[in-house]
């Protein structure tokens, strides 16, 4: 990290204030020969994180052969400019931020400039890999800022914040705290037969190793609802054709993305678009209507919408209101697996109903009737869809982690409750739980230390990589190569 980076911090798009953010060993200097404070005091003299009004400007005519000529310096923003030094900084390295006026030409013009005076290119993800390669955050604080970035609901973000604050790490890091405890004991028994060492009692480090495999356990867990708050649910809305599954999908979106016509099968392939309610995000699905049909075209399109059953985490089985309920009917109620939640959504409530709910009650599915064509009904189907998750509200319930592992913030009390939304960290996880299970057979049949050792370090290793501690490079290229430039 001995060279120095730059990179626009705040997106490309026109906005009030734009952001150019410099870190490394020559920000300070680069920054002095680019920027001119009108209270006169020099860069290198700012105060740590206090805000300076001045004129970013190139000198002479821009080019750095004519530098100190005597030519007038090029005006290119009256701007802000603030510094944070090593270590107290972001990335734990010199930083200084000129913020514009967010006219995009501005910002690159501010960033052309910056890299005439040997500063490069920052690549994705850069500073906060710097901040982590520095020490100042792990690996699951790094992950949680691209997570906040991309949150797409209120609870997803809170819980981002939540694994930036440190929620994960104080979990991790006690666990592996504990098993080096145990395993510096375990080797100084095993190195040290004759040295005047505690005796090793095995009744309490199971006790440790139980309470440990616990607090992972719950925290893994946590995974599915994770995923889900951090993705979405999967919602495919089915149906034979012309129920008004497409009418349905405008309906909620609340503008036409789907084709709505009275030809059967026009819809032939499935449509995607995300629509939240409340704090639960849904990844909503049209999708060809359920039916036989001979057209090549048309059986592709419903393979596709069986494929979108199989893989939903929650169907909308859309029916015809103004008939009976038919063969197709049945057969799409058919097709949905038993252990994915499903409503079925009566729709033409706009006109004359004849379908029979009561049928639908003896088939043991959740209805809700509603009209795509006007909007009546579709708050009592929002109503229904959050009762059906009352989960993903809001971040709720009580981290039930106790003893050893609970999460505590010096003077702060306990940590708000954490979903674990990475799969990477809860493979980490499932692993140094599964090697701390045959930890604990291994010393329950009295196995030798030594061979109880080579469970506990694969425990040890495997909770090192969610924090970074036991860190493979590729592993951490891949990580920062989902963040987006000058983050």
């Amino acid at each position: 990290m001995s060279d120095t980076i730059a990179a626009i911090a705040t997106g490309s798009v026109v906005s009030a204030i734009g952001i150019v953010r410099v870190s490394g060993i020559d920000a300070l200097t680069v920054a002095d020969n680019v920027f001119v404070a009108a209270s006169g005091v020099k860069v290198r003299d700012f105060e740590d994180r206090r805000i300076y009004y001045g004129e970013f400007v190139c000198k002479g005519d821009g080019s750095l052969a004519r530098q100190g000529d005597g030519s007038p310096d090029k005006l290119i923003d009256l701007c802000l400019c603030t510094v944070s030094r090593a270590p107290n900084s972001y990335t734990g390295e010199d930083t200084v931020e000129f913020h514009c006026h967010g006219s995009p030409v501005v910002l690159v013009d501010v960033l052309q400039i910056l890299f005439r005076h040997g500063i490069r290119q920052a690549l994705p993800g850069e500073f906060t890999k710097r901040a982590f390669l520095s020490g100042r955050m792990d690996l699951t604080q790094a992950e949680a800022v691209i997570d906040l970035i991309e949150s797409e609901t209120s609870a997803a973000a809170q819980n981002a914040a939540g694994q930036l604050r440190g929620t994960i790490s104080l979990k991790m890091d006690a666990a592996y705290d504990q098993l080096v405890d145990i395993m510096a004991h375990f080797h100084a028994v095993l190195d040290y037969p004759d040295e005047d060492i505690d005796e090793f009692k095995l009744q309490n480090y199971l006790e440790i190793l139980h309470s440990i495999e616990d607090e992972l356990q719950r925290l893994l867990a946590t995974h599915e609802r994770g995923k889900v708050l951090k993705d979405g649910i999967p919602t495919a809305i089915i149906g034979r054709p012309n129920t008004g599954k497409s009418s349905l999908l405008n309906a909620l979106l609340g503008y036409e993305r789907a084709i709505v016509t009275e030809i059967p099968g026009t819809t032939r392939d499935t449509i995607e678009e995300k629509l939240i309610i409340g704090n639960i995000l849904l990844r909503l699905i049209d999708t060809a209507g359920l039916r036989g049909t001979d057209d090549t075209i048309e059986k592709l399109g419903v393979n596709r919408t069986l494929a979108a059953i199989s893989g939903a985490g929650l169907i909308i089985l859309v029916l015809d209101g103004s008939e009976e309920l038919t063969p197709d009917d049945y057969d799409a109620l058919r097709s949905i697996p038993p252990d994915i939640p499903k409503i079925a959504v009566v729709n033409k409530s706009d006109l004359p109903a004849v379908l029979d709910e009561n049928k639908l009650n003896e088939l043991n599915i959740k209805c809700c009737s509603v009209s795509a064509l006007s909007g009546e009904g579709l708050n009592l189907l929002d109503e229904e869809i959050r009762k059906m998750f009352p989960d993903f509200g809001g971040i709720q319930g009580q981290d039930r982690g106790t003893g050893t592992l609970s999460c505590v913030r010096p003077g702060q009390g306990t940590c708000p409750p954490v979903l674990l939304t990475n799969a990477r960290q809860a493979d980490a996880i499932s692993r140094a739980a599964a090697s701390l299970h045959l930890a604990i057979d291994a010393l329950t049949a009295s196995v030798t230390p030594d061979a109880v050792l080579t469970d506990l370090e694969a425990a040890l290793t495997a909770i090192g990589e969610v924090t970074g501690k036991t860190m493979r490079e590729d592993i951490v290229s891949r990580i920062f190569e989902r963040f987006c430039v000058g983050k």
